[in-house]
């Protein structure tokens, strides 16, 4: 392991352990997702959620296993109540759990064992099922793995409750033909989805001059 991915790991295992005493009899929703990195010619693709208005990065919510479902519920780890549970966010990594029990969350979760541990599922459900891009070009695809945010401790209205966000960064590193195919719907006038630029992104879709905006989610920035 690289020596900076060393020191920001060691860094995350102490800043959760320092949460896992001060709020360990409060109850803590942690939300662990991947987002795709995909970028041509400087700028993002970014998809139109389907819960709320706004553009995010293709990826979502990883899934837990049955192995994983006994060990979130020797933790005492509940569903969350956020978002109605259904076929779609049925087995969504986003849990409400004692905050004493947040460290052996992560560690979990860090193993890979007993989750999801690839951003294959909702790249193919987000852009080939929905033919923004052809499946036949993309029967597969490799990428990087960038690295992992985990956002400081923070108390959420819409959630009513203490919370932490995990993200996992990966970026897509297509082949020639799926370049051209990417690049081939930059002239598109869908709305389900857009080629965004830095600036818009960090500005959330509010650009100087410009009347009508394109609502950008806060966590697009984590792409960038």
């Amino acid at each position: 392991m690289p020596t900076g991915i060393a020191i920001s790991a060691s860094r995350t295992h102490a800043r959760l352990y320092w949460y896992s005493l001060r709020y360990r009899n409060q109850t803590i929703r942690i939300s662990a997702a991947y987002l795709f990195r995909v970028k041509l010619d400087d700028k993002y693709l970014l998809v139109r959620g389907s819960r709320f208005p706004h553009y995010q990065p293709v990826g979502g919510v990883f899934k837990f296993s049955s192995e994983g479902q006994r060990f979130l519920t020797s933790i005492d780890a509940q569903d969350d109540d956020l978002i109605a549970i259904d076929d779609k966010s049925r087995s969504d990594l986003r849990i409400r759990l004692p905050g004493r029990n947040l460290l052996k969350f992560y560690t979990w979760y860090d193993g890979r064992r007993g989750r999801e541990d690839s951003p294959w599922r909702e790249f193919h459900e987000e852009l080939i099922l929905t033919s923004v891009i052809p499946g036949n070009v993309f029967p597969h695809i490799f990428h990087d793995y960038h690295g992992r945010i985990v956002d400081p401790i923070r108390y959420s209205a819409h959630a009513s409750s203490l919370e932490i966000i995990i993200s996992d960064i990966y970026e897509l590193l297509p082949n020639g033909d799926q370049e051209e195919a990417l690049r081939g719907t930059f002239s598109s006038s869908r709305e389900d989805f857009g080629w965004f630029t830095r600036n818009a992104i960090e500005r959330r879709g509010v650009l100087p001059g410009v009347t009508a905006s394109t609502p950008i989610a806060e966590h697009a920035q984590k792409i960038l």
